[in-house]
């Protein structure tokens, strides 16, 4: 006989102001599994998992813990009933020690005093559970984000061992790391805790997940077995369609178009720096051309390319814009300039969430217009549709709320935001971090197809894969300092690039 759901949901439905973000959801979430969580952004996988934590209360439907119906009122009641979450930037207080962060809360008291030895012993035997090597003792920002999320990860079974949603949890994780969190999640799944693996990186799912769900605009558009359902059929239902003319990310294709030789120079950095920052580097940038920038987090990626926007000032070297010296005081040079630049936190400085899709769109337009010469209500609604329909960002509502769109449609939003104003240059950093497959190949075959059209790119991706994929020449950086531009020739390869950044000279 089969085991009882730990965890189920029946007819779920969650709607938002102009947007119904679950339709009808069903879902299970058995002991001992490691389930994953599969579908597009805008799918429905955050609404999920903040109803399952009592983020968000249900407009529809039921949640049974143990085949009981229950209603989550808060975090708080969702950690007392089983359920917690450790998610993609941990939630945690790096000021305190790792046993402070375990047992906050929750400290063992003598006398109505912290018992700060028990504090202790009890957060290392917690630790030795997991077999993890940590000393307890330490303040919890001596540690990289990987520890501090098995941290998090320690914590939340203790408050609870029934289910543990993990979102996005290795986004920012090297291999090693990957390797060490996949094995605490086999270790808390053979003792029966059930837990619910949210990721966009494939392989992972692949390696780690027993079974998944996959959801599509909503709804459930279906239950697997892992072993039962391959990559390409995995993304078909995520999509909704077949994959032909979809080619499979990661897959080694290189550009199949040279770089422009002909394309007139657009900007040129010699000696740029910024103490501190990045050490000098020189960069050009053609009409038509992409260059990639690739390293390791925190290499200087986006420092180098925040000294082109006017983000950050320069403290040394020259900047030239179509021949012409430059020095730009600020982002408003540099958009009067054409240069546009997305950043890589599309939510703190990027979008603001209380305005609309349409006034979000035509921010960077209204901006280099400037106040006094405001854009009429009848032009936004023309430009804003224009580009919701051009990018299919969805819903296709203008005056939708941006904060409640999906990541992979705040990212377009983002993108028409700056394709508004005709730039002649865009730097991309990290534009499809978080976001699912589809709108991935969406956003990569939209960069290609500007580059074709003249327009000078800088990319920016953790992703070797995607920077190789896009880029004609790819500037690789290694603590802080550009120490190789390799041609991307067709011939060159993630190991090649990878041991450039480990020897930090060209190989």
């Amino acid at each position: 006989m089969r085991q009882q759901p730990v965890l189920e949901v029946r007819g779920l439905r969650k709607e938002f102001p102009g947007v119904v973000a679950l339709d009808g959801v069903d879902f299970r979430l058995f002991p001992g599994e490691v389930h994953a969580l599969m579908g597009e952004n805008g799918a429905g996988k955050s609404t999920l998992i903040k109803v399952l934590t009592g983020v968000h209360p249900v407009d529809g439907g039921e949640v049974l813990l143990a085949g009981r119906p229950v209603r989550i009122a808060g975090p708080a009641q969702a950690q007392q009933a089983g359920i917690s979450t450790v998610y993609q930037e941990v939630n945690l207080c790096p000021n305190l020690s790792v046993a402070e962060n375990v047992l906050i809360g929750r400290e063992p008291r003598r006398f109505g005093l912290i018992d700060w030895a028990a504090l202790r012993r009890r957060a290392a035997e917690l630790v030795r559970e997991l077999e993890l090597d940590i000393d307890v003792g330490a303040p919890l920002n001596s540690y990289s984000i990987a520890v501090q999320q098995l941290v998090a990860i320690v914590r939340a079974v203790h408050v609870s061992a029934k289910v543990l949603i993990l979102d996005e949890p290795t986004s920012s994780l090297d291999r090693d790391e990957v390797r060490q969190l996949f094995t605490v999640m086999r270790r808390l799944r053979d003792q029966g805790v059930a837990i619910l693996f949210v990721s966009h990186f494939l392989d992972q799912v692949y390696e780690i997940c027993d079974r998944m769900t996959v959801l599509r605009n909503g709804r459930l558009e279906g239950e697997y077995l892992t072993s039962e359902l391959d990559q390409a059929q995995l993304v078909s239902r995520m999509i909704g369609a077949e994959l032909a003319g979809l080619d499979r990310l990661g897959g080694g294709k290189r550009r199949e178009r040279a770089a422009p030789a002909s394309g007139e120079m657009f900007l040129q950095a010699e000696g740029l720096t910024r103490r501190g920052a990045v050490e000098p580097y020189d960069l050009a940038v053609r009409s038509g051309e992409v260059v990639g920038l690739a390293g390791l987090l925190g290499s200087g990626r986006t420092e180098a390319a925040r000294l082109l926007f006017g983000a950050d000032r320069s403290d040394g070297g020259t900047l030239r814009i179509e021949g012409t010296d430059t020095a730009l005081r600020g982002p408003r040079d540099a958009i009067a300039h054409g240069i546009a630049f997305c950043s890589e936190n599309r939510k703190t400085e990027g979008l603001v969430g209380e305005l609309t899709v349409r006034e979000n769109i035509v921010l960077a337009l209204q901006a280099a217009r400037g106040w006094t010469r405001p854009l009429s209500r009848t032009a936004q609604d023309e430009l804003s549709l224009r580009w919701i329909r051009a990018l299919d960002i969805r819903p296709g509502n203008p005056e939708a709320l941006v904060r409640n769109l999906s990541g992979g449609n705040q990212q377009k939003v983002l993108l028409a935001r700056w394709l508004i104003t005709d730039p002649k240059l865009l730097i991309l950093d990290e534009p499809t971090r978080g976001i699912d497959i589809g709108a991935k190949a969406e956003i990569q075959k939209l960069v290609a197809k500007l580059a074709e059209d003249g327009m000078a790119v800088l990319f920016i991706s953790a992703e070797l894969e995607e920077v190789l994929r896009l880029s004609h020449r790819v500037g690789v950086l290694r603590d802080h300092r550009m120490v190789a531009q390799l041609d991307n020739d067709g011939e060159l390869t993630p190991e090649r690039v990878m041991a450039t950044i480990a020897s930090g000279a060209e190989q």
